[in-house]
């Protein structure tokens, strides 16, 4: 395979800053805290708009994850590299979760956040937890593996669930390979087509993005005010510290393994993360995210799988707030968990922590569900919370998409599937596999070029370009 680097593209007109949508989004995000905090009411009834953001972004998700999927592994022609990608994150995502929920019980030892609030169990109610959780009730493991498995193609599309939709793509691109990439080429081009219009779908949502992070500032703010920041400072503050630290620990991660320069990802993907503060979402950019790490040299089929996997089982900044909220409701009712007790409540929060991406009040369904297996403070403690958790989103949404960012580039690297020149270029803003557009995730199919490269394939070739 002779492959030839990029061609130089001339140097592109900067655009004004009004134009750049990381300006856009973060003008956007300062409004909605000003409109929110000076007007509540007003602040708290924009709600809609981010709501309708994000149902845009649900909109195109799990067919983008389908095709993706499907057409990263046609790439490959490996069904056995494929299931060793899928080993190899849930390999890192068991370890990640488990040293975040280590580090957050760490943290609650350390700083006590709970200590000296004395709470009475009798002055509880258990009717506002019940409004929290009620329409989602926790699956023990056996229920949430089955779950996995769609009963219904149309259904998992139709209800967005993104773990089946997963399976079935992992299905459907595997009996390509096991077929021939031969006959099934229409189907793959049919793809290809597809995802480049779901693509510019995307790309007509995006330009909306700043109005919804507007008003899914505004309503967090209106709804919740600034002034709950005081009653909660101390677990607030042990949160946010610990996700500094844990993020730190992640640049770490990130370079002495696939060499990837976190600062300058985070430069790179800045707009992806301001949009993910402002909603309080990190579904709402996970397209625009699996473009970019497909653009840093990971593969497509890698960045297909451990993405939306990711999404359900690593979510690393919900384990911290986890792990430190448990002790910080066990210390409020004057409970001191000794080391047995800790090391219960991981490994029932190991459990209760996974599969609980976009489901309403997951947070409390995990700690109800441990509260209960442990039997130490009553479950109704957990409505202690509700006044601190939406304060806790920024902390969970960040570690969480990074976490899952750093997982891809580790897992590609560890599979052979990254590309590091390819990554360094496209920090630097050239053209590699695409330029955020359509064509990153089309590009790395044999025969299909990616824009503004020159490349020549030889005949065996059958893995992507970007693939060393």
């Amino acid at each position: 395979m002779n492959i030839t680097g990029p061609t130089a593209a001339p140097p592109a007109k900067k655009k004004p800053l009004y134009k750049s949508l990381f300006f856009q989004i973060l003008v956007a995000v300062v409004a909605g805290i000003l409109i929110g905090h000076i007007w509540p009411d007003i602040g708290a009834g924009l709600r809609p708009l981010g709501d309708g953001f994000i149902q845009l972004i649900k909109m195109i998700i799990a067919p983008l994850i389908f095709l993706v999927i499907v057409t990263g592994i046609a790439a490959v022609s490996d069904v056995k590299a494929v299931g060793r990608v899928g080993v190899k994150a849930l390999a890192y995502f068991t370890a990640a979760t488990l040293f975040a929920l280590v580090f957050g019980l760490a943290v609650g030892n350390l700083v006590q956040p709970g200590a000296g609030l004395n709470i009475d169990p009798a002055s509880l109610s258990q009717d506002a937890l019940n409004a929290k959780t009620a329409t989602a009730p926790p699956k023990d493991a056996g229920a949430f593996l089955l779950g996995i498995i769609p009963t219904s193609v149309i259904g998992a599309f139709a209800s967005n669930s993104l773990l089946q939709v997963l399976c079935f793509s992992v299905f459907f691109g595997a009996a390509i390979v096991v077929v021939g990439r031969e006959r099934c080429l229409p189907v793959i081009t049919l793809m290809e087509t597809v995802l480049e219009l779901f693509f510019k779908i995307m790309s007509w949502v995006m330009r909306v993005a700043p109005v919804g992070a507007f008003g899914a500032m505004a309503f967090i703010i209106g709804q919740y005010g600034l002034g709950s920041l005081s009653t909660y400072a101390l677990l607030i503050a042990a949160c946010y510290g610990a996700a500094i630290i844990f993020i730190g620990l992640l640049f770490v991660v990130a370079w002495v393994y696939p060499r990837v320069p976190l600062w300058q990802f985070l430069k790179y993907t800045r707009e992806e993360f301001l949009l993910a503060l402002g909603t309080a979402s990190t579904e709402s950019v996970l397209p625009r995210i699996m473009t970019k790490l497909t653009n840093a040299g990971c593969s497509r089929a890698t960045t297909g799988l451990v993405v939306p996997t990711g999404y359900s089982f690593n979510l690393d900044g919900a384990a911290l707030y986890l792990s430190i909220s448990l002790l910080f409701l066990a210390q409020a009712f004057g409970y001191n968990l000794d080391l047995g007790q800790q090391l219960a409540a991981l490994g029932v929060l190991m459990l209760t922590s996974k599969g609980m991406a976009g489901v309403p009040g997951s947070a409390f369904l995990a700690l109800s569900a441990t509260a209960g297996a442990l039997g130490i403070f009553p479950v109704a403690g957990v409505a202690l919370l509700l006044g601190a958790d939406r304060l806790m989103d920024s902390m969970r949404v960040v570690v969480n998409l990074l976490g899952n960012c750093v997982a891809t580039f580790v897992v590609a690297r560890w599979e052979g599937q990254f590309d590091r020149a390819a990554m360094l270029r496209a920090f630097a803003g050239e053209m590699t596999t695409a330029d955020a557009g359509p064509e990153s995730i089309g590009a790395g199919v044999p025969g299909r070029p990616a824009a503004g490269t020159d490349v020549e394939l030889s005949s065996a070739a059958a893995t992507p370009a970007a693939v060393r």
